[in-house]
C-alpha cells in the first residue's frame, strides 16, 4: 500500500515539512506549501522569497482550493492504513541521511538530490535548484537520447552485421562462379591438348607403319639375293672339290656366271628412320602456335566489383548490358549505385594503351576513362570536373564530357569507338577504327591513376570489349 501511495505522495507533501498539504497555498513562481510553514520560514527574518527557487514573492500567497481538495481525498483514502508516525511512508533512499528529510530538491550545481534543509545549509544555500519531478524528467530525456542514439548505432551495426553476412554469401557464390568457369575453360585447354596429342601419335604411327614396311620390302629382296648368292656359293664349292684333271672339265660358263654375277652392296635407304626431331622439336611452342586459334585476348577486363546492380556482365567479362531486374549484390564501396556503369579491373598511370569498344546499335552509351577518385554512390553528371574523361551517345546525339558538354558533329554513327590513352602526355583520344576518323581528345593532364569506364543504358545491344589478335613468335638475334 505505502508502494502505491509513494507516487502521489511527492505531489501532494509540503517542501517544507514533507507533509500532506495543510491550507495549501501557491506563489508566483507556481511552487506550492503549507500557508502555515510558509509563514514560519518567512518569520525566521527571512526575506519574502520562495524556501525552493529564490524568487522573491511580493504577492500574497493564493490559496490552492484544487490542491486542498486532493489532500484531502487521499487523506481520507489513507484513513485505516498503518500508522506512520505522522510521516508518510518514503523508501530509505530517498530520505536525507543528515537531516532525515525528504529530498525534494535536486541540485543543479552539485548534481545530488537534497532536502529543504540542505538547501538553507551553507553547502548549498547559493546553489540552483529545481525540484526532484523536474530533475528526473530531465534525466529521462537525456537517458531517451543516449538510449535513441545507442538504437540508432545498435541498427546500423545490424545493418552492417547483415550486409557481412551478405557479403559473405556472395563471396561463396564468386568462388562457385570462378571454379565453373575456370574449369570449362581449362577443360577447352585439355580437349585441345588431347586432340593435338592424339592427332601427333597418329602421325607417328602412321610413319612408324610406312617406314616399317619400306624396311620389311627392303628385307624380302635381300633375302632373295642372300638366297641366289648362297647357291653360287655351294656350286663353286663343290667344283673346288673336284681333283685331277676333273677340275678342267669344269664348265667356264658356271665359272663366268658364279664369278660376274653382280649384287648391289647392301646400304641403308635414305630418310628410312623416323624424323624424331619432327615430332619433339621445340613441341611446347608448336602446341602453344596452334592454341591461338582457341585463345582470346581482351585488353580489358570488366570488374564485376565495380557493376551496378542493374548491369549484367558476360562469363567472360568482355561486354556489359543494362536490364530491368535489379540483381542482390554487396554494396561495396567499389560498386556504382545509381548509375548503370561499370569499370575495367586494370587502372593505368603510365604508358599507352588503346581498346576497341564495339557499341553496334546500342541507344545510351558512354566511353571512356575515369579517375580513381569519381564518386560512385551518387548519381552525377559524367562530365570533365566529376573525374570522367569520356565521350557520350544519347538522344541520337554524341557528346565530349567537356564542362560544358561539347556537342560532335560526327557524319556517321560508329560502330565501334577506340579509346587511346597515353598516360605520360595526359591524353585521351576517340577515334572511329572503321576508317580511323578522329572524334575528340581530351588534352588536359592526369594528376591519378584512371580506369576504363563503361556506362550503358540500353538492353538489347551490349557494349564489347573487341579481342586483339595474339601471335606466339619467336625473337631472334637479328
Amino acid at each position: 500500500m505505502a508502494g502505491m501511495r509513494s507516487l502521489p505522495e511527492v505531489d501532494l507533501s509540503c517542501p517544507i515539512c514533507c507533509d500532506i498539504f495543510r491550507e495549501p497555498v501557491v506563489l508566483k513562481c507556481s511552487h506550492s506549501f503549507c500557508s502555515p510553514c510558509l509563514q514560519q520560514y518567512w518569520t525566521r527574518g527571512r526575506s519574502r522569497d520562495c524556501p525552493l527557487c529564490r524568487n522573491q514573492s511580493v504577492d500574497d500567497p493564493v490559496p490552492s482550493l484544487t490542491l486542498k481538495n486532493l489532500c484531502e481525498a487521499y487523506v481520507q483514502e489513507s484513513e485505516g492504513t498503518e500508522e506512520t508516525g505522522g510521516e508518510l511512508y518514503c523508501e530509505p533512499g530517498e530520505m536525507c541521511i543528515l537531516h532525515g528529510e525528504r529530498l525534494k530538491l535536486f541540485c543543479l550545481t552539485d548534481k545530488e538530490p537534497i532536502c529543504v534543509v540542505c538547501h538553507t545549509s551553507r553547502r548549498h544555500k547559493q546553489h540552483d535548484c529545481c525540484p526532484v519531478s523536474e530533475a528526473v524528467v530531465d534525466v529521462k530525456e537525456k537517458i531517451k537520447s543516449a538510449l535513441s542514439s545507442l538504437q540508432e548505432k545498435k541498427d546500423a551495426f545490424d545493418k552492417m552485421k547483415k550486409n557481412y553476412e551478405d557479403t559473405v554469401a556472395y563471396i561463396q557464390v564468386q568462388a562457385q562462379f570462378v571454379q565453373r568457369l575456370t574449369h570449362e575453360e581449362f577443360e577447352k585447354l585439355h580437349m585441345f591438348l588431347r586432340a593435338e596429342e592424339d592427332a601427333r601419335m597418329e602421325a607417328l604411327r602412321g610413319e612408324e607403319e610406312q617406314k616399317s614396311r619400306v624396311m620389311m620390302q627392303k628385307i624380302q629382296e635381300i633375302t632373295g639375293q642372300i638366297t641366289s648368292v648362297t647357291e653360287s656359293i655351294r656350286l663353286l664349292e663343290e667344283d673346288l672339290a673336284l681333283e685331277g684333271i676333273s677340275v678342267l672339265q669344269v664348265r667356264e660358263t658356271t665359272i663366268s656366271s658364279s664369278a660376274f654375277i653382280f649384287f648391289e652392296d647392301p646400304v641403308n635407304a635414305p630418310e628410312s628412320l623416323i624424323d624424331v626431331a619432327k615430332y619433339l622439336g621445340s613441341l611446347g611452342f608448336h602446341v602453344w602456335e596452334k592454341m591461338q586459334t582457341i585463345v582470346k585476348y581482351s585488353p580489358v577486363t570488366l570488374d564485376p566489383n565495380t557493376a551496378a546492380p542493374w548491369l549484367v556482365l558476360s562469363d567472360d567479362l568482355t561486354s556489359v548490358c543494362d536490364s530491368e531486374e535489379r540483381q542482390k549484390l554487396p554494396d561495396n564501396p567499389e560498386r556504382f549505385h545509381p548509375d548503370t556503369a561499370v569499370l575495367g579491373r586494370e587502372g593505368f598511370t603510365s604508358g599507352k594503351h588503346a581498346w576497341d569498344v564495339s557499341v553496334g546499335d546500342n541507344t545510351a552509351w558512354v566511353v571512356g576513362v575515369a579517375k580513381e577518385s569519381v564518386v560512385r554512390k551518387e548519381k552525377v553528371s559524367s562530365v570533365l570536373k566529376n573525374g570522367y574523361l569520356c565521350v557520350y551517345y544519347y538522344h541520337k546525339m554524341h557528346f565530349a564530357g567537356t564542362s560544358p558538354l561539347t556537342r560532335l558533329a560526327l557524319k556517321k554513327n560508329p560502330q565501334k569507338i577506340r579509346v587511346l590513352l597515353d598516360c605520360d602526355k595526359g591524353r585521351v583520344s576517340f577515334y572511329d577504327p572503321q576508317d580511323n576518323t578522329h572524334i575528340y581528345t581530351f588534352k588536359n593532364g592526369l594528376s591519378e591513376k584512371v580506369f576504363p569506364y563503361f556506362w550503358v543504358g540500353c538492353q538489347q545491344c551490349p557494349l564489347r570489349v573487341e579481342p586483339l589478335e595474339v601471335s606466339v613468335k619467336a625473337v631472334g638475334y637479328c
